[in-house]
């Protein structure tokens, strides 16, 4: 699997097996298409990570979603993991955000057989049920022909991320301040 484009900030760029496990355990991806008017469309999905491929389903019924893959279907999905929020100056801009993200490019396709969505089900199921009321048929999905499946066959992905730094590497033990000359102005400053 390529990576390209590549990173502007390498420093910052995941590594592979990083990338699958944030994928693994990610709870909600965006879905960006683009429709025939040209216009780029995003939709939150729940999903099923099954190396190399993401699975993600909608309602049976045909919208803008359906209406864009029809039209093109490449894809891309993007995961995030949001962190702390760290001082590393000493202005207030001078802040920064630990994070994870992984961006997948690829092609969508309709997975149509019956066996496929039974297996996307029970995948869904095992991910996000865990706190769901046991004594109900387990494996039974009445609804699989009011579902439409997706199977989004990746040809790139991207991960990036930013660790917290440790209490050492933060302001005010370590100043990293970026404009290190600049002096604020008076009524910018605390008021004892």
């Amino acid at each position: 699997m390529s990576s390209a484009p590549q990173l502007r900030r390498t420093d910052r760029q995941m590594h592979s097996t990083r990338v699958g496990e944030m994928l693994e355990r990610g709870y909600c991806g965006r879905l960006g298409t683009t429709g025939p008017d040209g216009w780029p469309y995003v939709l939150p999905l729940l999903y099923v990570w099954t190396e190399p491929h993401l699975f993600l389903h909608t309602s049976a019924a045909r919208g803008h979603f359906r209406r864009n893959i029809e039209h093109d279907p490449r894809a891309c999905f993007e995961i995030d993991e949001p962190g702390d929020v760290f001082a590393y100056g000493r202005f207030e801009c001078d802040s920064g955000i630990s994070y994870g993200s992984v961006i997948v490019f690829g092609r969508i396709e309709l997975l149509d057989d019956r066996e496929g969505k039974q297996r996307f089900c029970q995948s869904l199921m095992h991910k996000y049920g865990g706190q769901l009321p046991e004594g109900r048929p387990k494996a039974f999905f009445p609804r699989l022909d009011h579902i439409t499946v997706y199977k989004l066959s990746i040809e790139r992905i991207t991960g990036k991320a930013t660790p917290l730094p440790s209490v050492s590497q933060q302001w005010p033990a370590l100043d990293s301040t970026r404009t290190p000359d600049a002096s604020p102005p008076a009524e910018c400053m605390p008021r004892e």
